[in-house]
């Protein structure tokens, strides 16, 4: 794939990423109750072992967004 069509490529899939992750933080604050009650029908998850999930899952995917849309964005803009 030529680096002109990679650059918005890379940035469609930051702006897309960052979306789900803008969704699923306002899912989480704004839902809290009904996301963990829907959990805890299949796991018996007390609440600070829930929110810690939810919370390392956001981190753990943003830095993947980072990492590996975010970063090569980056560096082809420096570079071309």
């Amino acid at each position: 794939m030529p680096t002109a069509e990679l650059k918005p490529f890379l940035l469609y899939c930051t702006l897309i990423n960052y979306l789900i992750l803008l969704i699923w933080f306002a899912a989480f604050t704004g839902a809290h109750d009904f996301v963990y009650r829907l959990h805890t029908r299949w796991f018996a998850l007390p609440v600070e072992k829930f929110d810690a999930i939810h919370y390392g899952g956001m981190a753990i995917y943003k830095i993947g967004v980072l990492l590996f849309n975010l970063a090569p964005l980056l560096a082809l803009c420096m570079l071309f």
